[in-house]
């Protein structure tokens, strides 16, 4: 099979679980559940890549065991800290704009199969590495300590913010300490940082623009759905967060300013 009708397959593959998902949040009236499904969109995709890439058989076991951590960790991150909550107000937004009525089938369209169609862009990197002809290299070593550094990142990062948000003390305030003491969304950056690990692999492969789906992945997070939307309303509900913007790196780790 040819890697361009692999990667259309996908689609399907993981469409299938998304509109699953889109029937479920049409029943519960809350569209916020694809975020519990993004990280198992790349589990899905990157097991399919494994089924069907004919690269070397190590970096493919290896990179499919990586993505399918990376999204268990982020489902049940997400899962757990979403549950018993209110639609997300990206989502609420978007119903009140778009009439409660009709957002039912629209949400479709621009929520889930939109999400299914980024996972597939971005999904062109775990392809790539699985599809590369060179064996086993230096590379795949780098990109194996680069995942480790962003997945720490991400990990713990979560883990300090939930642990923060989670004493009624800290209500209102901000995370200054831990790895948020050098960046101020170091989630994010571990995340990107994961992703810019499977690029390795797909260069350690000898698959060289496969990299976009890395550079899409951070893209999005800097600019569209992560860094600064969130700040928009750090900034609006939490007075002290300007200061902190003046003082800490935004999404590069590095030593806070006096």
């Amino acid at each position: 099979m040819s890697f361009w009708l692999i990667w259309g397959l996908g689609l399907a593959v993981v469409m299938v679980p998304l509109t699953l998902a889109w029937l479920w949040s049409v029943k519960i009236t809350n569209a916020s559940i694809v975020d519990i499904c993004w990280g198992m969109c790349f589990v899905a995709l990157t097991w399919w890549y494994f089924s069907q890439a004919q690269g070397d058989e190590q970096r493919k076991l290896i990179i499919s065991s990586l993505v399918t951590i990376w999204g268990l960790r982020l489902t049940l991150y997400i899962g757990w800290r979403n549950w018993g909550k209110p639609e997300d107000f990206r989502y609420a937004e978007f119903r009140q704009r778009y009439g409660a009525e009709r957002y039912w089938w629209f949400s479709f369209f621009q929520v889930f199969l939109l999400q299914g169609i980024l996972a597939l862009i971005i999904s062109v990197t775990l392809l790539g590495a699985q599809t590369g002809a060179k064996s086993w290299n230096w590379i795949d070593y780098l990109a194996l300590v680069v995942w480790l550094i962003g997945f720490s990142f991400e990990a713990f990062g979560d883990w300090q913010l939930s642990r923060f948000k989670a004493n009624p003390a800290n209500k209102g305030q901000v995370l200054r300490s831990g790895l948020w003491r050098f960046t101020r969304h170091p989630n994010y950056f571990g995340d990107s940082a994961v992703w810019w690990g499977y690029a390795l692999f797909a260069i350690a492969a000898g698959s060289y623009w496969h990299i976009i789906g890395a550079l899409l992945m951070t893209l999005l997070i800097i600019r569209v759905s992560g860094v600064m939307l969130l700040e928009r309303t750090l900034v609006k509900t939490k007075p002290q967060y300007a200061d902190y913007i003046a003082k800490t790196s935004a999404f590069l780790p590095w030593f806070p300013k006096s």
